[in-house]
Formats: structure tokens, C-alpha cells, sequence
């Protein structure tokens, strides 16, 4: 069941409740617009230590306006718009930042995530996937590796892209090219994913670590 953030309270904690998918949606009303290039022009002018009275000398406008802006109590005129984008020294579109991009966010409680059918699951290698955002977003795919039975065969992987392993529990000898590194609860290992890699030895069962594999922009799902 899907519920807002800003209104559910978590009955634990107190804090907002996390959603199995939040999506704003909404198009930018006038005044919602107003509050987003304000809050744009605050941030960049104090990004770039000017005053009030600075920006809105360079920006050709009086400081009154400037604070009318920043305060979301006026619309901006494209001649206006204009002259805080040169004052600030950034392009136009700068200052409507997220005030129309969709974004999304994926939450997957403990133990629900997919269970991936991968080249080691005959031999007790259990992979859960974490979430996956869709679309161009989906560049980055979050693993929880899970070796539970000795074996004297591991799979060997290689795909485009870097991945990263931080080890949870246990203790194993994992190979990355002609190299092995042994790790251990707070272990991690940065790797080029070309290069052939996987367990080479499970020193201590149960072994649980996150692989997080990042994909290059023009990789295409197989």
C-alpha cells in the first residue's frame, strides 16, 4: 500500500514512513514556480557570496524586488529572469531547477526485494535485488549476495560497467582478474566489472555482502 511521506507518520520512529514508490507527478503551479525560482536564486546567490544589494545591482532590479523573488511574492518577467541568470552567472534554466523533472525512489523492505535466478544458484548462491529505477535511471543495480553452501565451484562474472562489494558477514576470497582479496565484515572492493571476478573461497559461512554495479550510459540490457 502506497502512502505520502509528508502526511504517514512511522509509528517506530516518528519519522516519515517510507513508500514502495513515491512520484511527483504534479505540473508546477504558478506560485509553486515562484517558490522554486526563489529558492534557486537564494541558494545561487548565497553559493556565489553576494549580498541582496549586490545581485540585485548586477541583475538590474531594485533590492525590494530581489527580496519579493527570493519570498515567492512576485512573478518574474523573462526580462527579469534574464537579468538574475547574467547577475548569478548561470544559464536561465538554472533557476527552474526541479521545477519539472519527475523523480523516483524505490524502498524495499528487509527480506522483499527480487529473487534473481543467476549462475550461482545451483550451488547455494542466493541474489536479491534491492530495486532498480526505470527508464535512463536504471544504471545502477543494487545486489544482496547471499553464500550459504561450501562449493568447489564458483561462477565467474563480467559485464560492462564498476562494480562494488561491501562485505556483511562471513569471511571469502574473492578473485578479480589474476588478483584475490580477503574480505571481511566491512571489506569492500571497487572493481572493473570487464575484468572476469567471483568467489574464489568461502573462508566462513554464512557470507552476505551488497553488490552494487554501476552501468555506463549506452549499456544495453541483455
Amino acid at each position: 500500500m502506497r502512502e505520502s511521506a509528508r502526511h504517514q507518520e512511522h509509528r517506530d520512529t516518528g519519522d516519515p514512513a517510507p513508500v514502495d514508490r513515491e512520484i511527483a507527478r504534479d505540473v508546477p503551479t504558478a506560485a509553486g514556480l515562484e517558490q522554486v525560482i526563489g529558492r534557486q536564486v537564494r541558494s545561487l546567490r548565497l553559493a556565489g557570496s553576494m549580498s541582496v544589494v549586490e545581485l540585485a545591482a548586477k541583475a538590474g532590479i531594485s533590492k525590494a524586488m530581489l527580496s519579493k523573488i527570493e519570498n515567492a511574492q512576485t512573478s518574474c518577467s523573462l526580462g527579469t529572469l534574464a537579468g538574475l541568470a547574467k547577475g548569478l552567472d548561470v544559464p536561465v534554466t538554472s533557476l527552474f531547477r526541479g521545477a519539472d523533472a519527475t523523480r523516483e525512489a524505490v524502498y524495499t523492505r528487509a527480506g522483499s526485494g527480487a529473487v534473481i535466478v543467476g549462475r550461482g544458484t545451483r550451488v547455494g548462491h542466493h541474489y536479491e535485488l534491492l530495486g532498480a529505477l526505470r527508464g535512463q535511471h536504471k544504471r545502477l543495480e543494487p545486489v544482496l549476495v547471499t553464500l550459504t553452501e561450501a562449493s568447489e565451484t564458483f561462477p565467474l562474472f563480467q559485464h560492462a560497467g564498476t562494480e562494488l562489494l561491501y562485505m556483511l558477514e562471513g569471511v571469502m576470497v574473492y578473485g578479480h582478474g589474476d588478483s584475490e582479496y580477503t574480505l571481511r565484515p566491512g571489506d569492500s572492493l571497487l572493481l572493473d566489472g570487464e575484468g572476469p571476478h567471483g568467489p574464489n573461497e568461502l573462508v566462513r559461512l554464512p557470507i552476505r555482502f551488497l553488490a552494487i554495479t554501476a552501468y555506463p550510459d549506452n549499456h544495453v540490457e541483455r
